[in-house]
């Protein structure tokens, strides 16, 4: 996982750890938005491969940043000598991909008939599945690629593809998760929806206000059978629901994302007595955090730990489901809850039972939620098999 937290999982087990933000007043490109963001330092000096530089823009520099951290490529070429290339796919979700690219394109359209630059390189950069080429063709890998775009659920159900994709028998492997970086048409698009803070994110906060928007990049290698038998954490379950209430709105309360709870809860065999902590999808807008907190409570009561870890991280939009699964397995590995960066008065409107402090704890099974635009949610259940013990 690389994202404002640092570059790596070390990077990002001491923000964690410490919790401490990597939310900054925003001074990306030439936004004047009084918004704080989660940035990722260093894309701008990353540099593809020369036979790859097709590919190049802010999306798919930061897909290379992530690939090089953590050992993940030698993992992944271990996994090809074990499997095969053709038996290795490539799910990865995103939500506006290489749109920036094409906004840089247009600053230099041509005076006469408006046109775009020649070298502008659409299919390349800016088309959703660029990032899910890109990773395919940059770890020599041959089995199928698919790139998932619903909003803020997106590399949360590259989880359930993947899934889907060995359960059929097509794969034994995949490399799942989610890329999405900063760029003008979300900072100003959710900026007219009034949906951006003008200060940290403050999920589940008592004076909430909006969401900070970050960016960042979370693989993960999902493999099945004897190959997976040694890991301590595992894919238990996912959950997906579309209620389709309304194009931006969650549903009041919270339908689709409780049934992407339960769904999720019955694909791992699991009551919900069983899951030790709920990572929420927590946005900070007051309506999101109100539906959300519906949702779990009527699944879970207010029995078991949540928070939202938004405050650390940003929201990352179409990468936001794989970086929380990140954060999740940490949770597993490592015994502990995160913190709620920037929480300070729990709303008294909102009953489920939110842990702003977090700290030391076993943690065995972690649900994830993402929820997306248009009611597209996902939840996903991740943890130790065999439960606790």
């Amino acid at each position: 996982m690389t994202s404002c937290l640092g570059h790596g999982l070390a990077a990002t087990r001491a923000a964690l750890s410490a919790g401490a933000s990597g939310l900054a007043p925003c001074r990306f490109e030439t936004v004047t938005l009084q918004t704080w963001v989660g940035e990722i330092a260093g894309v701008d000096e990353v540099r593809l491969p020369s036979a790859l530089a097709a590919f190049d823009c802010r999306n798919n520099r930061a897909a290379e940043l992530g690939l090089a951290q953590d050992g993940f490529g030698e993992a992944v070429r271990a996994a090809v000598a074990r499997h095969g290339a053709h038996r290795v796919g490539v799910f990865l979700g995103t939500s506006t991909a290489g749109i920036l690219q094409t906004e840089l394109a247009y600053r230099r359209r041509d005076p006469g008939d408006g046109s775009l630059p020649r070298d502008f390189d659409y299919r390349h950069t800016h088309n959703a599945y660029s990032v899910a080429e890109y990773v395919r063709a940059r770890l020599a890998l041959a089995g199928p690629g698919a790139a998932i775009s619903t909003a803020c659920s997106s590399s949360a159900k590259a989880f359930a593809s993947a899934a889907r994709m060995m359960e059929a028998g097509a794969i034994d492997a995949a490399v799942v998760g989610g890329v999405d970086t900063l760029c003008l048409t979300t900072l100003y698009g959710f900026h007219s929806l009034a949906v951006l803070s003008r200060e940290p994110c403050r999920p589940w906060d008592a004076s909430r206000d909006g969401i900070s928007i970050g960016e960042a990049a979370a693989f993960f290698l999902l493999e099945r059978g004897p190959a997976a038998a040694g890991d301590d954490v595992w894919l238990l379950g996912t959950g997906e629901s579309s209620d389709a209430w309304h194009m931006s709105a969650p549903h009041p309360e919270g339908k689709g994302a409780r049934m992407a709870m339960e769904l999720a809860l019955r694909s791992a065999v699991l009551e919900p007595a069983a899951i030790d902590y709920v990572n929420l999808h927590g946005t900070g807008t007051p309506s999101n955090d109100a539906a959300e907190d519906k949702a779990v409570t009527a699944v879970f009561g207010e029995a078991a730990a949540c928070n939202s870890t938004k405050g650390l991280t940003g929201h990352a939009l179409g990468a936001a489901g794989a970086v929380e699964a990140a954060i999740s397995i940490l949770a597993i590995r490592d015994g502990m809850v995160p913190p709620s960066a920037g929480t300070r008065t729990i709303d008294p409107a909102l009953h489920a039972r939110y842990d702003v402090a977090g700290g030391r704890r076993r943690v065995d099974r972690v649900m994830s939620n993402s929820f997306g635009f248009g009611g597209s949610n996902c939840s996903l259940v991740l943890g130790r098999r065999g439960g606790a013990g």
